[in-house]
């Protein structure tokens, strides 16, 4: 459960707005959900004698003019990614969450619904058949793993109902078949109870106040916040769980949003040693962007560089709900020709488009509701704009928006040089005014190691190793390496 529909202590208030960086409003997705379901509805250029180095995401605006490179989107195609909140092993988190939660918010009339009737189980079986489907259609994104669902029991021990074969079959589906294309983040520890770390026992007290949604009630040290998220992060590591990223639990954090990036990074490093870290928190609307933003740069002209990626969602949640009770509203998304909904709108302003959901809601207590609405979205998506779009990680996106946002591109009298502590693949330029053919080596080697590109008939056809005549312009895309990487081109 996310802050997407279980209500906040308040709806989007003041402290919502990310102060440090007024150009953008980002608000916390739970609130952002309750109003939306309110509304329902050849080189070739003659005279380059001098270097020009370039910060991408300041010289995009003027690189056309200036002749200079500009960083495309990645393949040159718009980002698609699917979060799926509130997933975890074998528990329904829909069940067991809403009486927790009928306890710490006891007038809310959303934890007042009959949660015994609704099953303790999401089964592998649906897993597989969800997993399976996605592979099959390229489908990539964000799977939320709590470690301790609801306090149930603890993922790399044992959960009580269930065998301890059983819970290491599921660690096991979620290893073989969700990894290979799924982020995997931790939801905090439990998703309802607040843990004593010294302990590993939920807080006495039952209320607003000890619950993950709304925690931490007062400020927390950088250090006191990475503890908590390295708790969470350890766990899935003993299950053998790769992360490198985190999504926050309803209102979690919202107290200490300046101090949350530098916490993420910290504890993803220390335990996973990641070297990008990234995590989930946010939902945009509207004309508000839907780009990552890197936070926390330091090191810059240094060997150790350094920054954690805020990667956004871009819509509400308009499948079953985090309690899957809900009736899925797919055409929010997209209808069935991809004219209208939240996703044809950003894939058509060439924003990254992420979609998003909560886990009980797909399954929709045994209907499968969510899951055929989904389905539907992804086809009617791929029918309009199959040759548009690339299916990401949220890790993905995060690793491409920040080479954008660091990379340095020197030219060179017939060669651009790129030069990035973050590597990535994919990594698109235009190149205003040039002519193939397109060569590619790392810097530390020589000219003799320069690989020819292949071109292709039309921007659709690009990918890793490739570009194509665009007008005067040339698009290419590679790999970025570690070392840096050199285009040759024309002649």
């Amino acid at each position: 459960m996310t802050n997407r529909q279980r209500p906040t202590p308040s709806p989007i208030r003041h402290d919502m707005v990310d102060n440090h960086r007024p150009a953008r409003l980002e608000i916390d997705r739970r609130a952002f959900v309750r109003s939306t379901l309110a509304q329902t509805a050849a080189w070739g250029i003659a005279g380059t004698s001098a270097t020009e180095v370039l910060l991408a995401q300041d010289a995009n605006a003027k690189s056309r003019s200036a002749g200079a490179p500009e960083v495309l989107l990645p393949r040159n195609r718009v980002p698609l990614s699917f979060v799926i909140d509130d997933s975890t092993c074998l528990v329904n988190m829909g069940h067991f969450c809403t009486p927790q939660f009928a306890e710490a918010w006891p007038k809310r009339e959303e934890y007042q619904k009959p949660w015994r009737t609704w099953p303790r189980e999401i089964p592998d079986a649906f897993v597989r058949e969800f997993g399976q489907w996605c592979a099959e259609h390229g489908v990539r994104g964000k799977y939320s793993i709590v470690p301790y669902p609801a306090c149930v029991g603890w993922l790399d021990l044992e959960i009580p109902g269930w065998s301890r074969r059983e819970l290491q079959a599921s660690l096991k589906l979620v290893r073989e078949l969700m990894v290979p294309n799924w982020d995997i983040h931790p939801e905090m520890i439990t998703h309802t109870r607040v843990i004593d770390l010294k302990t590993g026992r939920p807080l006495a007290a039952i209320n607003a106040g000890t619950m993950e949604n709304s925690y931490p009630q007062e400020k927390k040290s950088v250090d006191e916040l990475a503890s908590y998220l390295a708790y969470a992060l350890r766990i899935l590591k003993r299950c053998e769980l790769p992360c490198e990223g985190i999504t926050t639990p309803g209102g979690f954090g919202n107290l200490v949003k300046s101090e949350l990036p530098m916490a993420v990074d910290q504890a993803v490093r220390d335990v996973f040693q990641a070297d990008l870290p990234h995590y989930f928190k946010y939902v945009r609307r509207g004309d508000q962007s839907t780009e990552p933003l890197v936070e926390n740069l330091r090191g810059i002209g240094t060997d150790d560089v350094r920054m954690t990626v805020n990667v956004p969602a871009g819509t509400g949640d308009w499948f079953g709900g985090w309690q899957g009770d809900s009736p899925s509203q797919p055409d929010r998304y997209a209808n069935a020709d991809a004219s209208s909904g939240r996703m044809v709108e950003l894939i058509e302003r060439r924003q990254p488009a992420v979609m998003l959901c909560h886990w009980p809601g797909i399954y929709s207590n045994g209907s499968k509701d969510g899951f055929r609405a989904f389905q539907r979205i992804v086809l009617s998506l791929a029918d309009r704009f199959g040759d548009q779009t690339l299916w990401m990680k949220l890790s993905e996106i995060g690793r491409y928006w920040a080479a954008k946002k660091v990379v340095e591109m020197e030219r060179e009298g017939n060669s651009i040089v790129m030069r990035t502590p973050v590597i990535t693949p994919l990594f698109t330029i235009r190149i205003p005014g040039a002519a193939g053919p397109v060569r590619v080596r790392p810097l530390e080697s020589g000219p003799q190691a320069a690989k020819p590109l292949r071109e292709v008939a039309s921007p659709a056809a690009l990918d890793a190793g490739t570009w194509v005549a665009e007008g005067t312009d040339l698009i290419v895309c590679v790999d970025l390496e570690g070392s840096g990487t050199r285009l040759e081109v024309g002649g």
